[in-house]
């Protein structure tokens, strides 16, 4: 069953135009030797790719097919090993094994189990990182989180990182990943210090991914080749130095420290996004856009986002401050065409706020390019009337308006309202969803 698996991966295999000229090569070799056995005929390299396409556990199985397979798994380039339905003990044990046992280059490795393995998590860093893999993900989700050893941080050829339910604290010895373009880090623990040098340590990072954070007060991000950027957790500042920045995601997951500084005069928006002179997609999360509004708000700012066509942002429409925060935004983005708006729900943060909206603010925007709106989570109060009012009247080019009603009154009065609004657009479409 496994040797016909094998034949037919191989026949798939053959499709590949590399891969083409290295089996020609091991049919002329299987030719001069006479042989009938084309499996065991190839070379160590064709079958360590072949075996690649099955687990590890699968993998070293096929050491019983022949005395020619008996090694081959241990030219596999790529290794992937999950715990799935083993035991802990057996796991520990084909962990070992692989990385004891393996021969050739290991091109990509890959753990992930549901387990504790804190006993032998070091054992088998060192072990890996001997290896000098260029792809690395580690994903051990049970228990507390793993101190990542220092000699991970040693790899040098490691171009792609991706650690989970771990405790990141550079080495002092610690020269960088010249060569790693994606890093991935969740569920993670940190330091202001350590956090910036890895990441202004890696000149090549283009993808950067830091997920559910803790430990981190001030984000600070230097990365001059970094085009995409996903940040979400709990942090009071952030600062980023990214003049090829195309896509961000920023979310911020507490409150507490965007509270209004009197006499600031800080941006918290040029500090955050005035270097971002490239940015094509914008998408603000949280209470992101309140740590924004908390210092001085301009009306124009350095740098003018002329790349930028999609922006997202979560919004508490009732707070005057924010909303300025977002129409500067606005108006420094004339390029801007799609626009999603969500009103933060009424039930998690209306109690106790100060509801002053934006009737009595005299905002003349002008966004010529706008053709896509959406606001979610709409209540139909009227703070969230007005902002639509206003958007209605700042787009010309409109064509849709998508609301999305979450209220618990009676909306027939609010829809009257809302589809007897101006529009500065006759092709504008105001469409409600329940």
């Amino acid at each position: 069953m496994l040797a016909h698996c094998l034949m037919r991966m191989l026949r798939q295999f053959d499709l590949d135009s590399e891969a083409m000229s290295t089996c020609e090569k091991a049919r002329a070799e299987v030719t001069s030797i006479v042989s009938s056995d084309r499996l065991s005929s190839l070379p160590p390299e064709i079958k360590g790719e072949i075996l690649s396409c099955l687990n590890v556990e699968e993998a070293v199985r096929t050491s019983t097919l022949s005395s020619t397979w008996r090694d081959a798994w241990t030219d596999m380039p790529v290794i992937s090993l999950c715990d799935g339905n083993l035991t802990r003990t057996k796991f520990v044990t084909l962990v070992d094994m692989v990385l004891l046992l393996h021969k050739g280059t290991i091109e990509e490795f890959e753990i992930s189990g549901n387990k504790n393995y804190h006993d032998e998590f070091g054992r088998w860093m060192i072990m890996l990182s001997r290896r000098s893999p260029k792809s690395v993900i580690i994903k051990l989700n049970s228990g507390p989180r793993y101190k990542i050893p220092s000699c991970l941080f040693c790899i040098g050829d490691l171009e792609y990182l991706h650690l989970e339910n771990c405790i990141i604290s550079l080495p002092r010895a610690f020269q960088g990943f010249k060569s790693l373009t994606d890093l991935t880090l969740k569920i993670f623990s940190s330091t202001d210090k350590d956090i910036q040098n890895l990441i202004s340590f890696c000149p090549a990072l283009t993808d950067l991914i830091l997920d559910s954070f803790e430990g981190i007060k001030r984000l600070n991000i230097k990365a001059p080749k970094l085009d995409y950027l996903y940040a979400e957790g709990d942090f009071e500042d952030i600062k980023l130095d990214a003049p090829n920045l195309e896509v961000a995601f920023l979310s911020l997951d507490k409150a507490y420290q965007s509270v209004p500084i009197a006499h600031d005069k800080e941006s918290y928006v040029k500090q955050s996004l005035g270097s971002l002179s490239v940015i094509e997609t914008l998408r603000i999360n949280g209470f992101f856009l309140k740590y924004l509004s908390k210092g001085c708000i301009h009306t124009k700012l350095p740098a003018v986002f002329t790349h930028l066509e999609s922006v997202c942002l979560m919004i508490c429409l009732w707070d005057q401050r924010q909303v300025l925060t977002a129409c500067s935004l606005f108006q420094n983005a004339p390029n801007l065409k799609k626009l999603e708006v969500s009103s933060f729900p009424w039930s998690i943060l209306g109690q106790g706020e100060d509801q002053v909206g934006i009737q009595g603010l005299n905002l003349q925007l002008q966004m010529d390019h706008l053709v896509m709106a959406s606001v979610n989570h709409f209540g139909g109060l009227d703070f969230e009337v007005d902002f639509v009012a206003k958007l209605l009247s700042w787009a010309p080019a409109l064509e849709e308006l998508k609301i999305d009603w979450k209220g618990e009154k009676d909306c027939s009065m609010v829809l009257a309202k809302l589809l007897a609004l101006p529009r500065a657009s006759t092709r504008a479409k105001v469409i409600v969803t329940f």
